[in-house]
Order: structure tokens, then C-alpha cells, then sequence
């Protein structure tokens, strides 16, 4: 089977499915418990500098969950990484950078990024985890967009306010720019490596884009998520676009060129497709929160989704974030069951019992 016949590819080239393909963010991590086993040796960012172990962790949620893509093991933050920006990924806290951007001065300890020579073990485990999924399951890479790299940079770790950042952004547009141009080539060159090294697609994450007025989206951001996508357009490679708390934004986001647009839990997504466009295929969108619900709740909330998505082509179940640390397993697998027994319900599909687990991941 070639990967554009996955159920994945093809929902997200909007093509008819017989059930929609599930994923969900952070799925390989936190809340499977081998990762954690490998997590007491190793920190996030030293498996990600060990291709072999990056491939394992990667791997592991398509070991236990009937998922129909696998996401690289990685950090938003990788670009800024291999720029020479030195920064720790902290337990509880995320990101921080140790010095952090405030001045034109500042600017320079962002390098050019050549990820071949700054990020090989990056590049090394999508060849390994090529070679281990085939075509079988598609392969997401994906990166931090501009204006959550910028924010990080600027205020040192995540925050609530973007105080420092929109005073930068107001107060300097020119340094602004600066900083967004080269975080933009950096962002591209990046994903554009992980598509030649054999991702099969590409998604930016904009964690803190939500703080911003559609305003100041389209003037502060937009130029340059447009540049992102528009360079990798050639790559012929769905590209998903999301951000968190962006409901007011996605007028916007819609026209920057992602042919995916993930949306979060924060507005219905019947409604959020008619925003968006149905000449776009759209990613999401429950409320990870609902996995910590008891099982009928999981069921009926995975069925409202199903049931406004309508089986149109184009939609790819996923969460509205990442799935929240103190998730269950089998409450994963309840949401995915849930996603198959609609299928089932609506007698578009039968289980043909290819269970990811037989291809020996």
C-alpha cells in the first residue's frame, strides 16, 4: 500500500474515507508508561539526540493505541536548538531560555540553521522511523511557527501575559521583523528537512499565537506563516496549521496556505469549518480534558465531533492540545474505539483487524 492510500493522507487531501483517521498530539510521551520508564534516564531533549531511542519512544504509542499516523518524538523548540540558542525543556515548566532576546544585540545568537550539520540526529531518526513504518503509517514532522518561537525567545519561558513580547512587537516593529525573518527561514529550512529526510507531513505549532487580536495576527504574524507555507507548497506534503485559543483568529489562518487547519476544543467544529472553508481539511477537536471523563462521557463527546464533521471528507480526529499528563491509557483507546464504532454504526466501515501492533513496532 502506498502512504497516500493511508486513511491519514487521504483525509487530508480531502478525499472520501471509510472512517475518519485518528491521531492525537503529544501521544507518543507522558502518559504511556514504557516512555516514562525511558524518561528515567534520559531527559526529553538527550532521547531526542538518540535516534535509536527517539525512534522507540516514537513508536511505542502505535504499539499500544490503533492510531493511523505517527508524530516524530520532538520539541517545538528543535529550530532554536540547532540555531545555538541555549535553552533546557524543564519538567513543569517547559521551555527556558537562559538568555533571554530583548535587544538587537540579542538578535545575534540566532544563527543561520543548517540542519543537517545542527540537528543530524534529528534528521537520522525520520530516516529510521521511515524504514520502520514503510508506507504503512504516515510520518508527521513538525516545528514551533515564528511568533511562539519569538515569544519563548523574548520572555525566557511560557507566560500568560506576552507582556515583553508585545511591547517588543509594538514598541520596535523593525527589530520585530528582524527576528521574525529569521525565525521564518529557520522554520523552513527545518521542515523542509524533515520532508526531504521522509515526512510525510508537516504541522506548525503556534502555542501562544491565541494572545493576539486578528488585528495584530495580520499584521505581526501572518506575512510570515504565508512565506512558511508558500516555500513549502512544492513539497507536495499535507500541512497542517494549528494553533491554541485561535478561535477568533482562523478567518486569518485560513488564507496562510496550510491545507490542514487544526482547531482547538474552544468552538464547535461544524462551525469552525464553516469559518474556515470546506476547501480545507480540518484537524481536531476534543477537549483532552474529556479523556480524564468517565467512558460514556468520552462516547458521547467523540460522537458530537463525528457527528458535525458529517462525514465530509477532509477531517482528521484529533485532539483540541495535547493529551494532559495525567490521562489513562485505556481512555486513549476509549476515544479511538469510539471513533471506529461510529464508523461501524454508520456501516461505512468494517475492522478488517489490521491492528497496527502486526507490524511487529
Amino acid at each position: 500500500m502506498s502512504v497516500e492510500d493511508t486513511l491519514f493522507i487521504r483525509a487530508a487531501r480531502r478525499k472520501p474515507v471509510e472512517r475518519t483517521p485518528v491521531w492525537f498530539m503529544r501521544q507518543a510521551g507522558r502518559v504511556l508508561p514504557e516512555y516514562r520508564a525511558v524518561r528515567e534516564s534520559l531527559s526529553l531533549l538527550e532521547i531526542t539526540r538518540r535516534p535509536e531511542v527517539c525512534t522507540e519512544v516514537t513508536l511505542q504509542p502505535l504499539r499500544r493505541f490503533n492510531v493511523d499516523a505517527a508524530i516524530l518524538f520532538a520539541d517545538i523548540m528543535h529550530p532554536l536548538i540547532g540555531a545555538g540558542v541555549d535553552l533546557d525543556i524543564v519538567d513543569g515548566v517547559g521551555p527556558v531560555i537562559q538568555r533571554p532576546m530583548r535587544t538587537a544585540d540579542d538578535l545575534e545568537q540566532l544563527r543561520p540553521l543548517d540542519p543537517a550539520a545542527d540537528l543530524p540526529y534529528v534528521l537520522e531518526s525520520v530516516v529510521l522511523l521511515r524504514r520502520e513504518l514503510g508506507d504503512r503509517v504516515p510520518l508527521i514532522g513538525f516545528a514551533g511557527a515564528p511568533f511562539t518561537l519569538a515569544a519563548y525567545l523574548i520572555e525566557g519561558k511560557g507566560t500568560r501575559e506576552f507582556t515583553r513580547t508585545k511591547a517588543l512587537m509594538y514598541g520596535e516593529p523593525d527589530l520585530w521583523s528582524q527576528l521574525m525573518d529569521r525565525l521564518t527561514d529557520m522554520v523552513i529550512v527545518f521542515l523542509r528537512a524533515l520532508a526531504t529526510s521522509g515526512a510525510h507531513a508537516l504541522q506548525l505549532f503556534d502555542s501562544w499565537v491565541g494572545c493576539l487580536s486578528p488585528r495584530d495576527y495580520i499584521s505581526f504574524v501572518q506575512p510570515y506563516c504565508r512565506r512558511i507555507f508558500a516555500e513549502l507548497a512544492s513539497l507536495d506534503v499535507p500541512l497542517i496549521h494549528f494553533g491554541v485559543n485561535t478561535s477568533t483568529l482562523l478567518p486569518q489562518m485560513a488564507r496562510d496556505g496550510g491545507t490542514v487547519i487544526g482547531v482547538d476544543w474552544r468552538l464547535a467544529l461544524d462551525d469552525a469549518w464553516r469559518i474556515i472553508g470546506e476547501d480545507k481539511a480540518i484537524q481536531g477537536n476534543l477537549d483532552p480534558a474529556v479523556l480524564l471523563a468517565p467512558a460514556e462521557v468520552i462516547d458521547r463527546e467523540v460522537r458530537d465531533i463525528l457527528t458535525r464533521a458529517g462525514g465530509r471528507p477532509g477531517h482528521i480526529f484529533n485532539l483540541g492540545h495535547g493529551l494532559l499528563p495525567n490521562t489513562r491509557p485505556d481512555a486513549v483507546t476509549r476515544a479511538i474505539d469510539a471513533v471506529h464504532d461510529y464508523a461501524r454504526r454508520r456501516g461505512t466501515w468494517k475492522d478488517p483487524g489490521e491492528m497496527l501492533t502486526a507490524g511487529g513496532w
